[in-house]
């Protein structure tokens, strides 16, 4: 369990932070399930990055509370740019 629980949060995160990006930003936003599908596939890929580079940020298991900041953190910046990248390309398609 002590593995699985920085993914889990990753994406958790992940969902928060793709839908935080498609509110801040209307021309991003792409409704709230898919704001929540990019986001959670951005949150779990970006805490893995986020993990693999940095890894001392991970030092203390994912129960720790920087483990959980951490991924949290990651998780929800993944969501975010997946989802501004998304949002970009179907904008750039759209106007064709």
């Amino acid at each position: 369990m002590e593995t699985l629980l920085p993914i889990l949060i990753q994406l958790l995160g992940g969902a928060i932070g793709g839908n935080a990006a498609g509110k801040a930003s209307p021309n991003l936003d792409q409704g709230t399930l898919i704001n929540s599908i990019a986001g959670l596939l951005g949150g779990g890929i970006g805490g893995q990055i986020v993990a693999s580079i940095l890894p001392q940020l991970m030092a203390g298991g994912g129960l720790s509370v920087g483990g959980i900041l951490t991924s949290l953190v990651s998780g929800g910046a993944g969501g975010g740019v997946l989802l501004a990248i998304l949002g970009i390309v179907r904008n750039m398609m759209a106007s064709r």
